[in-house]
């Protein structure tokens, strides 16, 4: 009996060894996932086809009607503007999957670690798509009704600022920390990953979905916009999970770590 146990945690030891993450392969999926993001910046800044604008169609002085609006549909195809809206998705909430990503790799065997990844990926930016289709319509309909105003964009920076604050949102924050245990073996591994995906999507979508939706509504600003929100929704997202309550949180932990490291390059 003594035996068996030894050799089930000799077992156990050798798989934990297996499957445990060198400081060098974390760095690794940490600078890949840095460098994806920071290219996606570049095509945002460049704003080809503008992606990342809307079109303003005449409207009459009787205000909007059915012709309106397909002349606005003409000018901005709804496939162009989700692009838009994924290739922001894909800039600003990447670096957030650092951590997951690490820890898909850390429970996984190599064989299965980037396929799995993949499939995490996968579930993750499938939520953020079906999302951004509504997102798309309504910032089509707003800019039919209020054309290259900034009124849409500030209240939704109302409603933004008045969810930022609200326990609601802290329970989204708190699930977002929650980690799924991933299988290890056959197709569960893959099945496992994609729903983490697409459950880590849902939490980060409750949290983040009117900074995300501000730049959008913007007429002009939107690259100093999405900055902004970035460094909000990554610095929130660095928060330990907290009591769901209504307080005022500056949620300025990026700034600290990165005045952190800033002074340790200096000494």
């Amino acid at each position: 009996m003594s035996s068996l146990l030894i050799a089930l945690v000799f077992i156990e030891n050798l798989l934990n060894k297996s499957m445990r993450l060198s400081a060098k392969l974390r760095c690794t999926i940490s600078l890949v996932i840095i460098s994806i993001s920071f290219l996606t910046w570049i095509i945002l800044f460049f704003n080809p086809s503008q992606i990342m604008g809307v079109e303003h169609c005449h409207v009459s002085a009787s205000g909007p009607s059915a012709e309106s609006w397909k002349m606005l549909i003409q000018m901005n195809p709804i496939i162009s503007l989700l692009i838009g809206w994924l290739v922001m998705v894909i800039a600003m909430m990447l670096p957030k999957l650092i951590f997951p990503i690490q820890q898909i790799y850390s429970k996984n065997f190599k064989p299965n670690r980037f396929p799995a990844s993949l499939f995490f990926v996968l579930g993750y930016v499938s939520v953020w798509t079906a999302v951004g289709l509504l997102m798309v319509l309504v910032i089509l309909s707003l800019n039919l009704w209020f054309p290259n105003s900034y009124l849409p964009a500030i209240g939704i920076a109302m409603i933004a600022l008045l969810w930022q604050f609200s326990p609601i949102k802290q329970k989204f924050l708190n699930r977002g920390h929650n980690h799924k245990t991933i299988s290890a073996f056959g197709w569960l591994v893959y099945r496992d990953s994609l729903v983490y995906g697409l459950e880590h999507g849902v939490w980060c979508i409750g949290s983040g979905w009117a900074l995300m939706l501000f730049p959008m509504l913007l007429p002009q600003g939107h690259n100093a916009a999405m900055l902004a929100v970035t460094f909000i929704m990554i610095s929130e997202h660095m928060e330990h999970p907290q009591k769901p309550a209504w307080k005022l949180d500056g949620r300025l932990k990026l700034y600290y770590y990165v005045k952190a490291q800033l002074g340790l390059i200096k000494k």
